[in-house]
C-alpha cells in the first residue's frame, strides 16, 4: 500500500496503517505523518512480519536532497554555515492545502531535520527555515524552490549561496517509490517486516535513521545483497 494523501493527514495515514496490518500488505509512507519513524507503529509492524519504507518519500532531484547535498559539500569543505533558507512555492492540491498551517508542522519538521541531519553541529531554530511557502495557482504542478545559504569559510571570509529549482513536482518522486515498492517485496520474499532502515534513510525524509546519503545508498545495496536484515 502506497500512501501519497495529502499533508496533514494523520488519522487517515493511521486508518490506512492499521488496515494494512490487518490485511498483512507492506506500507509505504509517502507523506509527513510519522509511522516508519514512530517506535510504537514499527515494533508492531516487526511483530507481525510486514515490511514498512517511510516516512516522507525524497524527490529523485528536488528541493530537499539538493538541500542536503549543499550541506553536506559545506561541511566537507570546511565552510561553516551560519544560516539557510529553503522556501518552495507550487500550483498543485499539495500546495492549496499546505495554505492551512495546521497540515504542516509535520513537513516543516521532516524538510528540516533532513537536512540538520548532515550538518557536523544543528543551526539554532532561528537560523534555519525549511518548508512550502505559498501557492500559486497558475503555476500548476510546476515547483519552484527559492534557496539561500550564508557562511563562512578561512578566515571567516563571508560566502552566500543563492539556488532556484524548478521541477514538475508529481513525478518527481516516482521512481523513490518504486524502489520502496521493491525493496518491501525483497522483504517480503525473506520474510523481513518492520522498518526497512536502508531504504528509509535514502529514500525518505523522516526514516527512523538520519544518514548520509552515500552512506543509505550503500546500505540499500546491502539490504538487497543479503548483507543486512532490513
Amino acid at each position: 500500500m502506497i500512501n501519497y494523501l495529502p499533508v496533514g493527514s494523520q488519522l487517515a495515514t493511521e486508518h490506512y496503517a492499521r488496515a494494512s496490518l490487518e490485511a498483512g500488505v507492506a506500507f509505504v509512507n509517502c507523506i509527513p505523518v510519522f509511522v516508519a519513524s514512530d517506535p510504537r507503529w514499527v515494533a508492531e509492524f516487526e511483530r507481525r512480519r510486514i515490511p514498512i519504507v517511510g516516512d516522507d518519500v525524497k524527490s529523485q532531484l528536488g528541493a530537499t536532497i539538493l538541500h542536503r547535498a549543499l550541506a553536506q559539500l559545506f561541511a566537507d569543505r570546511g565552510v561553516s554555515l551560519d544560516r539557510t533558507y529553503q522556501l518552495n512555492v507550487g500550483g498543485n492540491t499539495d500546495f492549496l492545502n499546505m495554505l492551512n498551517h495546521d497540515r504542516t508542522a509535520s513537513k516543516r519538521v521532516s524538510k528540516t531535520e533532513a537536512v540538520q541531519s548532515v550538518l557536523p553541529e544543528p543551526l539554532p531554530p532561528e537560523q534555519i527555515h525549511i518548508g512550502p511557502s505559498d501557492y500559486v495557482p497558475w503555476q500548476r504542478d510546476n515547483k519552484v524552490c527559492f534557496l539561500r545559504m550564508e557562511g563562512r569559510g578561512f578566515g571567516n571570509a563571508p560566502l552566500d549561496l543563492e539556488l532556484r529549482l524548478s521541477v514538475q513536482d508529481s513525478p518527481n518522486s516516482a521512481g523513490c517509490v518504486i524502489d520502496a515498492v521493491r525493496c518491501c517485496r525483497v522483504a517480503r520474499d525473506r520474510g523481513v517486516g518492520g522498518a526497512l532502515v536502508s531504504a528509509s534513510s535514502y529514500l525518505m525524509k523522516h526514516p527512523p535513521q538520519q544518514l548520509p546519503d552515500a552512506e543509505a545508498r550503500a546500505d540499500v545495496e546491502r539490504f538487497l545483497r543479503g548483507e543486512l536484515a532490513r
